[in-house]
């Protein structure tokens, strides 16, 4: 099933639950809390798991891959060489800092706001979208690298991104194309 579906059909069923839920007893109060934290905790630790992964695997194939250009610029995609190894690094840090933003979110939304119905949602999404990531599919279940785990990954299809120039290109046309254009050229290590 569709990752967005599911994530709607949890939302709305959370949300049913969330309201026969008495957030106004401390210990209930509480326990979700531990729940929001567990969760967090629970998606650190694959991440964590993950980057090990990475680091003993260390794979310096080259990638290469034409990146769009910004949301609104008339310059054509810049290319990026890189390593598996360095490209894997940089997708889980963004995956890190998306995390961070969640709990930053969450905690603004919950501390200074008093909103509690958010903890159970919050508890349940992020650990699905842990667990359904690219990386983690790879380097925790061992799937293979191939037609949606194809490096460099495709951008989810999404509102954002249609607004965006298109996405990151990989085929040899594109690539060369780029290269012969001058455009990019330091290699990420």
């Amino acid at each position: 099933m569709n990752p967005q579906v599911t994530n709607l059909v949890i939302i709305l069923g959370m949300m049913q639950v969330a309201k026969k839920v008495p957030f106004d007893d401390p210990n209930v109060l509480n326990m979700c809390r531990g729940a929001y934290v567990l969760s967090n905790v629970i998606i650190l630790c694959i991440y964590w798991y993950i980057n090990s992964v990475i680091d003993r695997k260390k794979d310096l194939t080259t990638l290469k891959y034409v990146e769009p250009a910004p949301m609104g610029s008339t310059e054509e995609g810049k290319l990026v060489t890189t390593t598996v190894h360095a490209y894997d690094k940089s997708q889980l840090k963004t995956m890190l800092r998306g995390q961070m933003m969640g709990v930053a979110m969450m905690a603004f939304m919950h501390l200074y706001l008093k909103y509690t119905n958010p903890l159970l949602i919050q508890s349940i999404i992020p650990l699905k979208g842990a667990f359904e990531a690219n990386l983690t599919k790879i380097h925790v279940f061992g799937q293979p690298a191939t037609g949606d785990l194809k490096r460099p990954f495709k951008a989810a299809a999404g509102f954002m991104n249609a607004l965006q120039n298109g996405q990151v290109q990989s085929d040899k046309k594109a690539v060369e194309a780029a290269e012969r254009a001058g455009r990019g050229g330091v290699k990420e290590e």
